[in-house]
């Protein structure tokens, strides 16, 4: 049977695609984190863009029938890929945690890379400017501001989580919701939910 079909979103850090990775494995579909498809590979990473119809039927061709979880931000952009979706999860964190998370992240992968003097400097620097300024309402970028209107728009269901607590106990409200739209344990419709 089909698993549910949830896109995971937020600010940048809010930990979409770790609860992605715990839902996936939980639930048994496959997770799309929107960044895999909206940058070109390159070296340094995330340099260069895929045009929004490139990266619609990169992500639908990977999306399959049988549920599935995208992670990342698809605002502005993705809306063809929410046709049939049960559930928006919407992450919220304070802006000094989500800047320390990407911090950290981005000195595990990239190492001295990001350092002074590193090939990647610039791309972190203006990468953390970027993310510090989603809760400005000027920002013309991803925006709490654009996300609030993007998502007032939508006719799927939202569920607003706090991301502070840790990913086992997000997981854990997303699959209590999933239960209550009447999708079973493992994410599998109940056989007389309607």
């Amino acid at each position: 049977m089909a698993g549910p079909k949830l896109h995971i979103t937020g600010a940048a850090c809010t930990g979409a695609t770790t609860l992605g990775r715990h839902l996936a494995e939980a639930l048994g579909v496959p997770l799309l984190d929107t960044d895999d498809f909206y940058w070109r590979p390159t070296d340094p990473p995330f340099t260069d863009k895929r045009p929004a119809a490139a990266r619609i039927a990169l992500m639908q061709e990977a999306m399959g029938e049988d549920g599935w979880i995208i992670s990342g931000s698809i605002d502005g952009w993705g809306d063809p890929l929410l046709v049939g979706a049960d559930l928006i999860v919407f992450l919220t964190a304070p802006t000094a945690m989500r800047l320390a998370r990407l911090k950290a992240r981005e000195r595990r992968r990239f190492g001295e890379r990001i350092a002074p003097g590193g090939d990647m400097e610039g791309v972190h620097a203006n990468f953390l400017v970027w993310a510090s300024q989603y809760d400005d309402t000027g920002f013309p970028g991803r925006s709490r501001l654009r996300h609030e209107t993007w998502l007032a728009e939508q006719t799927v269901p939202v569920l607003r989580l706090d991301a502070r607590q840790p990913p086992d106990r997000l997981a854990a409200e997303v699959l209590a919701r999933l239960a209550e739209m009447g999708y079973g344990a493992g994410g599998e419709p109940k056989e007389n939910a309607t």
